[in-house]
């Protein structure tokens, strides 16, 4: 064979396989977007910055800021691609441990807010509350900030500091907090006097259901004539463990329905034949989520009465996904997207998203000045179930 023909052969080969990959390229990105000018573009914005810009950029770096940009572009401040650090951390809270200064945040009227601190961190020995609006992070400023960044921004190592910007009211603050390790122990209980049980749950995580179980259970055994279910502050958490929890409070027949997109909707239910048991549920403002939708199904059931201050209005699902998940080939580099796929409904069909839950009875916190340490929203709950096993 000539060597003409030998680089011919291997031109043709080079050109073939280029077209072949560009093809792939665009089809993958064409399904994606429905659009191959829009595909193009992309590409060429990627591949101007990569050799016009003043420093090198790795690739990987505005691959992410793509990514990024995609994903925020939604306006919701729920769905979040997460980075590998980000990533690792979550699994970590959801598994109960963290290194942080123990505030559970969100977004609400697109500013960074206090959803409740978690008892017995930094956070809430610093007097942090439900509510409290962070405006900085370390001097940051936090507009437009997402919100698992600010997450990422106030965890870090155990023993270090970080200083929050905090307004409350007309009032605005600093609170230099010292990190540690946040262990999440999401149940207590106790028995009150008359066998009244108060159960507290801080949030929910993979050990909740199973905790709250044995907790009511041992309660059960000391002779409860009647439960207390504590949710004030509670920011929520996985949606399974708050279907666990309710399927020994509410009477068989749904808990909660998660709409999807397409209209389609899965109905979790509890198989609980009778309530056994008066019960109160207190809420505040704190009171999201997955605590929604334990207060929710308890209202709409009838099966207890609730007591407090209107939830804080999260009513989306979210779902943890692999941006590889469904290739032939397993690139996945411990990044995932965090993603709103549906939203939740009551018993009632009630979308609560934005809104919150009305209390049945409204029963104000005592003032932020009053350390008398009395709290009436517990006191309120002790009488209405004392009317009742009477």
């Amino acid at each position: 064979m000539s060597k003409r023909r030998l680089i011919f052969g291997a031109a043709i080969l080079v050109a073939a396989t280029f077209l072949l990959t560009s093809w792939l390229y665009l089809s993958l990105l064409q399904a994606w977007t429905g659009d191959a000018k829009n595909a193009v573009k992309l590409f060429r914005v990627i591949q101007q910055v990569r050799s016009r810009y003043v420093e090198d950029i790795p690739l990987e770096v505005l691959m992410d800021g793509a990514i990024k940009g995609a994903v925020g572009s939604l306006g919701d401040p729920h769905s979040v691609y997460m980075d590998k650090r980000m990533y690792r951390e979550f699994m970590i809270e959801t598994e109960g441990s963290f290194s942080g200064v123990g505030i559970v945040i969100g977004v609400k009227d697109k500013i960074l807010t206090v959803v409740s601190p978690i008892e017995g961190t930094p956070g809430d020995k610093a007097g942090i509350k439900s509510g409290d609006q962070i405006m900085k992070i370390n001097g940051q400023d936090t507009k437009d900030m997402a919100l698992d960044e600010a997450v990422g921004k106030i965890r870090g190592p155990e023993g270090t500091q970080v200083t929050l910007t905090i307004r409350r009211g007309q009032d605005s603050k600093d609170y230099a907090l010292t990190r540690s390790n946040i262990q999440l122990k999401t149940v207590t209980g106790k028995m009150l006097e008359g066998n009244l049980a108060y159960i507290r749950l801080s949030m929910f995580n993979e050990q909740t259901g199973a905790d709250f179980a044995r907790k009511y259970q041992e309660l059960e055994q000391q002779g409860m004539k009647a439960i207390i279910l504590d949710l004030r502050d509670n920011p929520g958490g996985l949606l399974g463990e708050s279907v666990k929890v309710a399927g020994r409070l509410v009477p068989k027949g749904p808990v909660v329905s998660v709409v999807q997109r397409s209209g389609e909707r899965e109905v979790h239910t509890s198989n609980l034949q009778a309530v056994k048991y008066p019960l109160v549920v207190l809420v505040n403002g704190g009171s999201a989520s997955a605590s929604e939708i334990v207060a929710g199904a308890v209202q709409d059931t009838k099966a207890g009465t609730l007591v407090g201050t209107k939830t804080f209005g999260k009513g989306s699902v979210q779902a943890v996904l692999n941006p590889f998940a469904g290739l032939p080939v397993n690139w996945g580099d411990g990044t995932a997207i965090k993603l709103t796929i549906a939203k939740y409904y009551t018993p009632a069909d009630r979308s609560i998203n934005g809104t919150g839950i009305d209390p049945d009875i409204v029963v104000e916190p005592p003032p932020d000045k009053d350390t008398s340490g009395k709290d009436p929203q517990l006191d309120k709950a002790v009488e209405i179930l004392k009317n009742k096993i009477k």
